[in-house]
């Protein structure tokens, strides 16, 4: 399964699953939004806590500017192997290239622990 270029940095396969049970957990206490349009909108809106994207995503240009605009606002993103995965952890019975978490209810120690990880990643790599 080939990775779209928008791909900035690896998530370690051991923070994959810590992701996707923050997507579970705050589909069911806290709140979610579903699918690019409506993370985009919270990245723009500085509503979100984490946004969350596929790395199987085809045509890669419809998650593309997720990353920039992300780095752009200063809004923490992460990516998880399938949107097949994303979609089954936001409780929907179709895929979804990419969701935002807006509230993460019981998730916030997950979410906290998933940013701290990542922030490290990104600061670990140079971005260019």
């Amino acid at each position: 399964m080939a990775k779209g270029y928008y791909v900035k940095f690896e998530i370690p396969q051991e923070l994959v699953q810590p992701i996707l049970e923050a997507v579970r957990v705050a589909a069911q206490s806290g709140k979610v939004k579903k699918g690019t349009n409506e993370a985009t909108k919270a990245i723009e809106r500085g509503t979100s806590k984490l946004i969350i994207i596929a790395e199987d995503v085809e045509p890669p240009e419809v998650v593309a500017h997720l990353p920039i605009i992300c780095e752009e606002r200063g809004a923490a993103y992460a990516f998880v192997p399938s949107k097949q995965e994303l979609g089954k952890a936001l409780g929907i019975e179709v895929t979804s290239a990419a969701a935002a978490i807006l509230d993460p209810g019981d998730a916030q120690h997950i979410v906290d622990e998933v940013n701290l990880k990542i922030s490290k990643i990104k600061s670990g790599k140079s971005d260019k």
